[in-house]
């Protein structure tokens, strides 16, 4: 059996529990999208404002390089 990657130790109960970065990145996904759902749905903001905002933060911090 492989080895995970052991992201970081938490004390649950009294006992430690190893996470895993996948286990987190699922994790923080999952949250995410709750809150993004919550938020829609009290009209904070529309799905669509989402989107566009996704799209810019992608143009800002990601660098594709230039097909020729």
């Amino acid at each position: 059996m492989e080895d995970k990657k052991i992201a970081l130790k938490m004390v649950i109960n009294g006992k430690i529990k190893d996470v895993s970065y996948e286990e987190l990145a699922l994790s923080n996904n999952l949250a995410q999208e709750a809150l993004v759902r919550l938020l829609i749905d009290k009209g904070i903001f529309k799905a669509d404002e989402m989107l566009k905002m996704m799209e810019t933060v992608k143009k800002e911090r990601y660098r594709f390089p230039e097909k020729k």
